[in-house]
Formats: structure tokens, C-alpha cells, sequence
């Protein structure tokens, strides 16, 4: 049991650089939860980790944490889930990728059952995203397994205290940097889906992750990192602007690295520009949605990106065999609609007012 002075003691190890175990880190992290130290012990605790550099054995030990103590749980037996996020916090910011990824994933037939937060550093975070299309994101959990089996879709508020009742929401709206927390936190996800893609803030953070994922269960995940050329900015999506760095778990546990770049996938290379957000949140949402009903241009960076990330969640789930034809896959369900349709129904199931939903995804199709 940690007091004050040992917690500090802790914090120096850490400026020391040196690592925690797991069940240290466990330990540290329902001191952090259960809020017996100061928020100022906590800020110093969790900077100091992140510029020591967060190992897979104290990432696992976070999220043991904060799914034992600060996650409420849902059954979606039976369910192939596949999830798909990022940690947020990188040093270029885009227009929300994964959202649109995950509609139009969805729309090709792979279940999604996400979990992400409002936005931090970015203009429009995953949450805010959705709220602003008209789903409920701050209902429970069970509306949301409801969702995922109803649409095929579905969002937790990694910000909420119906999803997480205990401390998430507290600590993650007072910090504006990256952190372990955000890694072990998305990984928290109340229906727990075995299949994952995930984007992490540093490249650093591939290696790490990909080895907590499969230490906490998953059967096949793929982790990235995208670059912008001819700059020390990063993303956490797979870039249309530079290489992407992956790491992909397979089924037999082996883990493989590799890089992808815009020439080999037959796309290209876009200014990273092209990818920023409207500065308007509404522009930015009517421009998200004309983007889902194929109304951008097929060659142009939303459009590319959307459709390279949706492919790479789509060769995670078995549906496509590569990422070739998870990009022709993707394509053909935003243009012939079933993208759209599969937003239209993740609206009305996630939520408690389904027609005030609706309503709102109308007037951004005006």
C-alpha cells in the first residue's frame, strides 16, 4: 500500500529510469484511481513515466487497473468484435479518421465496439465527433452493446461516468499530453473485442503496445504509427503523407513489423495539410458525413486516407485477404451507400432520443 512519501519515492525510481513490474504498476495506478495522493503527484507521476518511456509489463499493469477498478463491463457473447482507436495526443493533427474508418468497416460487416474519449489536443475527438452526429454518448453501456448488435456499431465515452465511473474522466480532462494513461485506458474497453487496430502517438509506443495487447488478450491486432514526410510530426492513423510503422499480432501469437508507404499501396502522396480538420466544428462535421456519403473527391487525401485505414481494419477481421481489397472493399461500400446507411442506424440505436438523433444527422445532410 502506497502512502504519499512512498508514492514520491516511486516518482524518483521513475526520473531515475527505472522500470516498474506489472503488478508495481497495478499498484501505482489504483493508488492514481482511488485518488489517495495529490493531483500534483499524480501529474509527476505520469510525465515522469512517459519521458522514462512506458514499458509493456507497466502499460498491462495500467490497464489491469483501470478494467478491475474503473470500467463497467458488458457481455456481446458470440460477437466477433473488432475495436479500432487511437491514443490521441500525436503531433500532427487530422480530421477524425477512425470514426469514418470504423462506419464504413462496419457497413462491409465487421462489428465495432469502440471506445475513445472528447478531444484533448484535436479539434474534434472521437466523442465529440459522434455527438455531433447525432448518437447518445453519454448513455450506458448496455445501450451501446444494444447498438453494436443492432447497427453493428457502437461507442463507449472513455470519458464517461456510465463507462467509467471511478476516475478516468477526472484525471484525463486535467492533462494535455500524452501519457500511459492514454494507452492503457483505450484499452479498456467495456466489451473487451479480441481484434483490434490502434494507432499510437509515438513510434516508440508500437513495440510496447502491440506486446500488451496480445499479454491482455487479444487474438489479432495491428499497431501503427504514420509519418509526415520532411517533418518530426507523426499521426495516429496510417498515413497517406509518409510511411506507416506497424506491428501486426497474428493468431499463433508471433508478431511481425513493417512499413507501409503510400507508393506500394497504389496511393498518393498527400500533403499533410490536405488531412487537417474544418477549424468550425460543424463545417468540419458536414464535411465528415459528405465524406461517409462518398461526396469527396476518390483521389483526394480524406477520401484515400478513409479507405486505407478502413482496408487495414478489414484485413485485421478476415475480411479482406489484403489490403488491396480492403481499399476496393471500403470503396464500394461508401459508394454505393452502405456506409451512410450504417451511420444512419448506429444514430438511432445509440440513443435514448432516436428521432432527436436523426434529426440532427438530417441537418447535415441539408
Amino acid at each position: 500500500m502506497h502512502t504519499d512519501k512512498s508514492f514520491g519515492e516511486l516518482i524518483t525510481h521513475l526520473i531515475a529510469r527505472k522500470d516498474m513490474t506489472r503488478d508495481e504498476s497495478r499498484r501505482a495506478f489504483t493508488f492514481i484511481l482511488e485518488d489517495k495522493t495529490t493531483a500534483m503527484q499524480q501529474g509527476a507521476f505520469l510525465a515522469a513515466l512517459t519521458a522514462k518511456g512506458e514499458t509493456e509489463a507497466e502499460v498491462a499493469g495500467a490497464w489491469e487497473a483501470i478494467y478491475a477498478l474503473d470500467t463497467v463491463k458488458v457481455s456481446a457473447s458470440g460477437m466477433p468484435l473488432m475495436e479500432n482507436s487511437g491514443t490521441g495526443m500525436d503531433a500532427f493533427n487530422t480530421f477524425n479518421i477512425s470514426t469514418a474508418a470504423a462506419i464504413v468497416a462496419a457497413s462491409a460487416g465487421v462489428p465495432m465496439a469502440r471506445h475513445g474519449a472528447r478531444a484533448i489536443t484535436s479539434v474534434c475527438g472521437t466523442v465529440d465527433m459522434a455527438e455531433s452526429l447525432g448518437v447518445d454518448v453519454e448513455c450506458n453501456a448496455e445501450l451501446v452493446a444494444h447498438s453494436i448488435a443492432e447497427a453493428g456499431i457502437g461507442l463507449f465515452n472513455g470519458m464517461s461516468p456510465a463507462i467509467h465511473p471511478m476516475a478516468l474522466g477526472r484525471i484525463l480532462s486535467q492533462i494535455h499530453f500524452g501519457s500511459t494513461l492514454n494507452i492503457a485506458a483505450s484499452l479498456a474497453n467495456p466489451a473487451m473485442p479480441r481484434h483490434g487496430v490502434r494507432g499510437v502517438y509515438a513510434r516508440e509506443m508500437i513495440g510496447p503496445v502491440i506486446r500488451v495487447m496480445k499479454a491482455i488478450g487479444y487474438q489479432r491486432a495491428l499497431v501503427y504509427h504514420g509519418a509526415v514526410d520532411g517533418t518530426d510530426k507523426g499521426m495516429d492513423e496510417a498515413s497517406v503523407c509518409g510511411p506507416t510503422w506497424c506491428a501486426e499480432l497474428a493468431e499463433d501469437g508471433s508478431i511481425r513489423e513493417y512499413q507501409l508507404t503510400p507508393a506500394e499501396l497504389g496511393i498518393a502522396r498527400h500533403a499533410p495539410g490536405d488531412l487537417a480538420p474544418e477549424s468550425d466544428p460543424q463545417q468540419e462535421t458536414r464535411r465528415f458525413v459528405a465524406l461517409i456519403r462518398g461526396r469527396e473527391n476518390g483521389t483526394g487525401a480524406r477520401r484515400q486516407a478513409l479507405v486505407l485505414n478502413t482496408a487495414l481494419i478489414l484485413n485485421v477481421a478476415g475480411k479482406a485477404a489484403s489490403i488491396d481489397e480492403g481499399m476496393v472493399m471500403a470503396g464500394n461500400a461508401i459508394d454505393d451507400g452502405q456506409a451512410f446507411a450504417t451511420l444512419k442506424r448506429w444514430v438511432k440505436a445509440q440513443n435514448r432520443q432516436p428521432e432527436a438523433g436523426l434529426a440532427t444527422l438530417g441537418q447535415l445532410t441539408d
